[in-house]
């Protein structure tokens, strides 16, 4: 297996001729080790283009397998940074929701409990510090939904900044031309799952990119601590 830290901006898969993540780890694995033939590469999870942070990726079918079903059992841990607007209180909760697909759009929203197309979205929060932009928060997912912290954030009235699908005011990150290529503030910081082949513990942490320097987030042994025990 891989993991690899995503850049905001990139596809984790896009269809044939369209860069993506996947293209470019498949492209490296064929020059690095001299293949003829096509290479293999199993994608079990998926970051928003937007969104930077930590991916696996499989190098085999039976690995795929194996990690699939640990995201399908939610047996693996996933923490993000989020920096958001807007004051969150209080300083730890539990979001619960239910989100759609929007048929026919690149978006998501909250329905009814009975909504026939409804799932169930759960994810934990915990303030890490506040700031005259807003709130940084840790946050763990319990689901994995098509933009779950996203639009469980901006319902409440915290959108992620940058994120101006979802009503965000306040740029983040480098301002490209073309919008597809800007980041919102939001990273897959840790993953921890079971090594698919010897079962061993892996935990994995991606660092922060560039735009997040702006921010002037307090990162030091005490918002990791933070971090762990969430």
């Amino acid at each position: 297996m891989l993991v690899v830290r995503k850049p905001a901006g990139l596809l984790t898969q896009a269809p044939p001729g369209i860069d993506s993540l996947e293209l470019r780890i498949k492209t490296w694995i064929k020059e690095r080790d001299n293949k003829p033939g096509n290479v293999y590469l199993g994608v079990p999870h998926r970051l928003d283009r937007p969104v930077s942070g930590a991916l696996v990726f499989a190098r085999h079918a039976r690995a795929a397998r194996r990690i699939s079903e640990q995201f399908e059992g939610r047996l693996v841990r996933k923490v993000y940074w989020a920096c958001v607007a807007g004051d969150v209180m209080p300083d730890a909760g539990t979001w619960n929701d239910f989100l759609r697909k929007v048929p026919g759009e690149p978006r998501a929203e909250i329905v009814a409990a009975d909504h026939p197309e409804g799932r169930e979205a759960v994810l934990h929060y915990r303030v890490l510090a506040r700031r005259s932009w807003g709130t940084w928060l840790a946050i763990e997912l319990e689901t994995g939904r098509t933009h779950q912290i996203r639009v469980q954030a901006a319902s409440r009235g915290f959108p992620v900044l940058g994120d101006r699908l979802y009503g965000s005011q306040t740029p983040f990150g480098e301002q490209f031309d073309d919008e597809r290529l800007r980041a919102i503030a939001l990273h897959g910081r840790t993953l921890a799952f079971r090594h698919p082949m010897t079962q061993e513990k892996v935990s994995i942490t991606a660092a922060l990119g560039a735009d997040w320097n702006a921010l002037e987030l307090p990162i030091d042994d005490l918002q990791e601590t933070v971090e762990a025990e969430l």
